[in-house]
């Protein structure tokens, strides 16, 4: 798929299709997103927003009382941006 192809990614997105931020859309195409906070490229992101400048990752181990991840938020400077494909 080309970068011409790719929908633009939105200012807030969430991996969680329960949320009201989850785009399932983004989540279909081929490419893999990428997330880069405060300069270092992070792998564990729940949920992002790009204007407000946060993140939220979970809190290791712990769960919430349903069972999920319980997530901490970490502000500081955010981009998001699709990671290129592998020459194969």
């Amino acid at each position: 798929m080309t970068d011409s192809a790719l929908l633009p990614l939105p200012d807030r997105l969430a991996i969680d299709p329960r949320s009201p931020h989850h785009v399932a859309a983004v989540f279909q195409q081929a490419a893999d997103i990428g997330i880069r906070f405060n300069g270092k490229e992070r792998v564990d992101v729940e949920e992002y927003c790009v204007s407000e400048g946060w993140i939220k990752v979970p809190a290791g181990k712990t769960l919430d009382r349903k069972g999920r991840p319980l997530l901490i938020t970490l502000k500081g400077s955010v981009e998001v941006f699709y990671k290129p494909e592998a020459a194969a």
